[in-house]
């Protein structure tokens, strides 16, 4: 009982006292996290023993970088933080319409640092490096590299507000979220990788085996499970991507496994692998049909320890997206082409994860070994449809609701207008059961809905704003729109509603 007590506070005290590792946390730093001390020192926190890249470092840095290329990479600012600084964003483009575009985004989580730097190292590479410079002759990239300015400078995971960016991708109500998608929308990727790093100490994992354990994975992969992401681009993502990427991964002697995080259910601690949540930017980039991925690198709560290895890690991670895209862009430009044949399908509104029990290897805090460890996975990469409706071939939205077609034109989305009042046959979402009993989550009151259909014939009045389904961004309408989705506009509590009401919007049927 004292050891499992020792232990629990070991945790906490890694986790409240960021870059001041306990001693143990340091022989497992030791022993299985040495520093790679061949990266270059040539950004700012790299050059420094205390700290990350602040803004005035981050913006020296590019600005220079910029001095140095003027014909080769553009800075942009995609709008304001709420403290009043403005996001930069870079672009290095070869002047090819016809290119592959890449989006890399780092520091959305502002004490993530390891992704912001990798990003950093990856531009100077790119611009100084003359055997990386073919990279560019086929792609067109965005760089994003602190997205979270107010948080970073705090090194706190969160924006001014207290909001999770990485929870704001359908709601949008920080400025920075609308700012980042629209600079999203506005470039339109066919590859997006998100930079983040994750906490390899928790309070859950002092309860596993007999004393406690660590995270034993340098990086682990988020991609998307969501069912309403073309299968191919599922498929293109790991089996093209992400497997490129772990083998670069492997050849610096780093371990890696598909992302997952732990979660309570029933009391029991599971462990979440994969996503299908449309809140944050695996799946919400995925559903533009884009090929995505978030990486998460071990790094949060253990200050600048084993930095220049989180550092390279994110760096050779991008420079593997940006290979795979050279080597392969003219198969890739066809699949994603092929993936929009995927809108004529059925959508899904639910779906629930596979559960089994897995082996993972941890670190065992007390024998200080790497061991395997049977857990419970409930896996988003394997789900199964709970709720499935016919594709409509459009959605209706009544346009009081301008609130919701703002933020369907941020993210991406062609809106049309009804020019004349004109009869349509529709099926309505009726409310036949209704929740609001939840404690707020990112300072939205959440709603848990039923629908019925009810077919009906209307006319449908001038100004009425039409949505419809063939578009490449169209697969997100379902996680917007279907009331039962987990991160429509209704569960959020965007759009409120009450039982036995009828939705203003509808969906457009032959």
């Amino acid at each position: 009982m004292i050891k499992h007590l020792y232990i629990l506070l070991f945790l906490l005290g890694t986790i409240l006292v960021v870059g001041q590792p306990n001693p143990q946390s340091k022989k497992i730093t030791n022993d299985f996290f040495p520093d790679y001390n061949e990266l270059l020192e040539i950004t700012p926190a790299l050059k420094k023993k205390k700290g990350f890249t602040n803004y005035e470092e981050l913006m020296t840095f590019l600005t220079d970088l910029k001095n140095k290329f003027p014909d080769k990479m553009e800075i942009r600012f995609i709008g304001e933080s709420q403290k009043g600084y403005k996001i930069p964003i870079v672009f290095l483009n070869s002047g090819k319409k016809n290119n592959l575009k890449v989006w890399f985004k780092g520091g959305l989580h502002g004490n993530e640092p390891a992704g912001t730097e990798g990003l950093l190292y990856l531009l100077d590479r790119l611009l100084n490096d003359s055997s990386l410079k073919y990279l560019l002759d086929n792609t067109n990239l965005a760089i994003l590299p602190m997205a979270n300015i107010d948080g970073s400078i705090k090194q706190n995971r969160y924006a001014s507000n207290g909001l999770d960016l990485n929870r704001d991708q359908t709601k949008l109500i920080a400025i920075e979220s609308i700012a980042i998608k629209q600079a999203f929308t506005d470039f339109n990727p066919d590859i997006a990788v998100d930079f983040h790093e994750y906490r390899p100490y928790r309070k859950d994992f002092a309860r596993m085996s007999d004393f406690g354990i660590t995270s034993v994975y340098d990086v682990m992969f988020l991609y998307s499970g969501n069912l309403n992401v073309p299968q191919n681009i599922r498929l293109i993502t790991d089996t093209l991507f992400v497997k490129n990427a772990r083998s670069v991964v492997q050849s610096y002697g780093l371990k890696h496994h598909d992302y997952m995080s732990t979660t309570k259910h029933l009391g029991e601690i599971h462990f979440n692998q994969g996503s299908t949540n449309a809140r944050s930017s695996a799946t919400s980039y995925a559903l533009n049909n884009t090929i995505s991925t978030l990486i998460e690198i071990r790094g949060v709560g253990i200050g600048k320890t084993s930095f220049k290895r989180r550092v390279n890690s994110a760096f050779s991670i991008a420079l593997s997206y940006l290979k795979t895209s050279f080597e392969n862009s003219d198969f890739i430009k066809s699949e994603l082409k092929k993936s929009l044949n995927y809108n004529s399908s059925d959508i899904v509104v639910t779906s629930s994860r596979t559960v089994e029990k897995e082996m993972i290897q941890t670190i065992d805090l007390n024998s200080n070994k790497i061991i395997d460890y049977e857990v419970t996975i409930r896996d988003a990469l394997r789900s199964n449809p709970t709720l499935i409706r016919d594709r409509p071939l459009g959605y209706l939205i009544l346009k009081e609701n301008i609130e919701l077609i703002e933020k369907l034109r941020v993210l991406g989305l062609e809106i049309n207008t009804i020019q004349n009042d004109s009869v349509m046959k529709v099926e309505k979402f009726k409310i036949t059961n209704y929740n609001d009993n939840f404690e707020k989550y990112e300072k939205m009151n959440l709603q848990s809905v039923k629908a019925s259909l009810v077919k009906d014939e209307i006319t449908v009045k001038q100004g009425t704003y039409l949505i419809l389904t063939n578009q490449r961004a169209s697969n997100i309408l379902t996680e917007l729109l279907e009331p039962e989705a987990p991160n429509s506009f209704v569960s959020f509590g965007i759009l409120r509603t009450e039982i036995n009401q009828i939705l203003p919007i509808y969906r457009l049927i032959n």
